[in-house]
């Protein structure tokens, strides 16, 4: 079988540095697909991308081919058959979401570009770096290539809010399904539990069991779940003393395996082009719930969304409308 090339971006830093070991050991793609790895970095991070791919080698594992470090775009995703775009200018102290999106406009506008003039014609995109939503149509919008193409990682939101439920009803995680998480990876996001079972209950009235009835199971939702799972990053900076990188990389590997290889009977979260679904503004890269069949992801249709969900998923929305209008204004789009 020939070799996938696999292009990360950001290698250097402790995102990548989780994600390549887990794709070069198979986790991602299979235990059977040689993989090919090009790691992006900028120039002062190249050194510390090169001594990842020391240990890389020293691995020796089976199903890597390859490993090449480039500062270049055009080296970085030639024939890419995906791509994950980790590095993002972060958010500093003091910077206004206008300079955040301007910055992070000046590296994934030309990422796109390099991604549609070079890389394989069957190329997928994963934005890991932060704020995703836009950046994914920063970078879809510079590439001239079909918007599915390019996805946005909310995996993660989705692992978390699965994680919470299991916790406070004592479960394994696999005993849940049916957890959708919509609109922007931030603190808009909004977790829903309104068509999650566990062993075959609803989730809402198996935690109304647990907590003491319906008013105290809303409660919790409203109250602590939500919150909680939308500011789990930062609880992990605050108790950890760094971010979330080794889940983060996790919920990346996680959403292209289920991409490549399908997801089965169930759904998982991802943030995908909309096409209306919802209402949800045509064009818009926002998280819904999603299935694969291994040709990538498509929106789970037809889920009735009640008045609570419509309008923590307006809200959400409104947030990427404004961030896609602020790109605009700054001729990106």
């Amino acid at each position: 079988m020939d070799a996938t090339t696999v292009t990360v971006t950001g290698a250097g830093g402790q995102i990548g540095y989780a994600l390549l070991f887990r794709i070069a050991e198979g986790a991602m793609l299979g235990a059977d697909r040689p993989v090919r790895l090009r790691l992006l970095e900028i120039p002062q991070g190249v050194k510390s991308a090169e001594g990842a791919a020391l240990e890389l080698q020293d691995c020796a594992f089976p199903l890597l081919a390859d490993v090449e470090v480039t500062d270049d775009p055009a080296v970085a995703f030639a024939g890419a058959n995906i791509a994950l775009l980790v590095g993002a200018r972060p958010r500093s102290a003091g910077m206004e979401r206008g300079d955040l999106l301007a910055a992070n406009a000046g590296i994934f506008g030309p990422q796109g570009r390099a991604i549609g003039e070079v890389a394989a014609d069957d190329v997928r995109v994963l934005v890991v770096g932060n704020p995703a939503n836009t950046n994914a149509l920063i970078a879809a919008s510079a590439s001239g290539l079909p918007p599915e193409r390019f996805t946005a990682l909310t995996r993660l939101d989705h692992d978390r809010a699965i994680g919470q439920l299991a916790a406070v009803l004592e479960t394994p995680v696999t005993a849940i399904s049916g957890v959708a998480v919509w609109g922007n990876h931030s603190a808009t996001q909004f977790p829903d539990v309104s068509h999650a079972t566990v062993h075959g209950q609803a989730v809402f009235d198996a935690l109304a069991d647990r907590l003491g009835g319906i008013e105290a199971a809303s409660a919790w939702l409203d109250d602590e779940f939500v919150p909680r799972v939308a500011k789990r990053g930062a609880e992990i900076i605050e108790v950890r003393g760094s971010s979330s990188a080794a889940s983060a990389a996790n919920a990346a590997v996680s959403h292209i395996r289920d991409s490549v290889l399908g997801t089965g009977e169930g759904w998982t979260s991802a943030a995908v082009v909309s096409h209306g679904e919802y209402g949800v503004p045509e064009g818009l890269v926002s998280s819904f719930p999603v299935t694969s069949d291994g040709s990538g992801y498509r929106i789970v249709e037809g889920l009735d969304i009640d008045d609570r969900a419509r309008a923590r998923i307006d809200a959400s929305v409104a947030e990427l409308i404004a961030e896609r209008d602020a790109v605009r204004e700054l001729g990106v789009l």
